[in-house]
């Protein structure tokens, strides 16, 4: 397709029709970025290498058991976003809910330490639809868990494993949202306990574990309060990118589009750097487009943000607000001339003596 198309238009209109060309002629993710070479473009690909292509076949993994989510903590921000130990009390409110989460001295939970709570939700969830009776304690294979959600396997991937799932039994968690049509009246653990129940012979590095999960999780999981997502949020860099794309499945799944204040998105990420670093954050996405599922697009006039499923009725979605934001541009800059000249003296005529 050529750029003609685009002449005459607002520079503003025309570089978000060539965003919407090149996401809807990239059929593969990684297209985005296989002509790099300019200076402008980055170095470092914003996804993670897909480590799960050398998957053992006879291992049972996530490729049988489809990524799950809650909603909940979909929803509301429960896990930090930090890459460093926090220690903060965090507290949330929006349209009645609330959540108040309280660290251990190792810190709060963090998003990536979720991944543990996924692949868990992901084989409850998995079993349940076969038939199979399910519990809130869970045994998982280690190898399965880190492959799955395509961390490392070598000792560092075993020992960020033991670190995320204390992290997760320290982080207590207070809030009136109910989950299966239950509030839990109590402080709880993101997960009630855990243990290693195998060992390798050889090498000191735990082979299974069982996971209890709290009440509160486990009840989202019996009443379908999950959402499936792409295998490809595990490969996600950047915990503000995972966050992001939490939301836009909750709010937008695949219905077309989802439209957000960027103060209220960076309130539902619980963003704690300014407002300047968090839009920096999203143009970053806009300029790349890596996010699984979804377009997104960034309105500096009203200082808004849109996510646009990747599903054709996502690109018809867009194409009508492409035009009618172009028809409202036009629409203010008459407004604009006509104000303009109702502010601008007349000139009197010349004095003729």
């Amino acid at each position: 397709m050529s750029k003609d198309y685009t002449k005459g238009l607002d520079p503003e209109l025309s570089a978000s029709l060539e965003r919407l060309r090149v996401a809807m002629e990239s059929r593969e993710q990684g297209e985005l970025f296989t002509n790099a070479g300019s200076k402008d473009d980055i170095t470092t690909p914003p996804l993670l290498p897909d480590r799960r292509a050398q998957l053992d076949f006879f291992v049972c993994d996530i490729l049988d058991a489809v990524p799950k989510d809650d909603i909940g903590s979909m929803e509301h921000p429960m896990f930090t976003l930090s890459t460093r130990p926090d220690r903060t009390i965090r507290h949330y409110e929006h349209n009645g809910n609330s959540v108040t989460i309280t660290p251990s001295v190792l810190g709060l939970a963090t998003i990536f330490d979720k991944d543990v709570l996924i692949y868990c939700i992901s084989q409850l969830i998995s079993a349940w639809n076969k038939g199979e009776e399910i519990s809130r304690t869970v045994r998982v294979t280690a190898y399965d868990l880190l492959k799955t959600t395509n961390r490392p396997t070598a000792g560092v991937g075993y020992e960020r494993l033991v670190a995320a799932i204390k992290r997760l039994e320290g982080t207590r968690i207070e809030t009136n949202i109910a989950t299966g049509g239950k509030r839990i009246r109590e402080g709880f653990g993101v997960i009630d306990s855990w243990r290693i129940i195998e060992r390798s012979p050889t090498e000191h590095r735990m082979v299974a574990m069982e996971i209890t999960l709290s009440e509160w999780l486990y009840n989202a999981v019996v009443a379908n309060e999950v959402l499936t997502i792409h295998p490809d949020y595990f490969r996600l860099r950047k915990p503000i990118e995972r966050r992001l794309y939490e939301l836009a499945r909750k709010h937008a799944g695949y219905q077309g589009k989802w439209q957000v204040s960027l103060l209220l998105l960076k309130k539902k990420c619980d963003s704690r750097g300014n407002l300047r670093k968090f839009r920096a954050a999203i143009r970053q996405l806009v300029k790349h487009q890596h996010l699984p599922d979804y377009q997104i697009d960034y309105h500096e006039r009203d200082d808004k943000v849109r996510f646009y499923s990747r599903l054709p009725h996502g690109a018809h979605a867009q194409i009508n607000d492409i035009i009618k934001d172009s028809r409202d541009q036009k629409k203010h800059a008459v407004q604009h001339n006509r104000h303009v000249r109702s502010r601008t003296p007349k000139s009197s005529p010349p004095y003729i003596s």
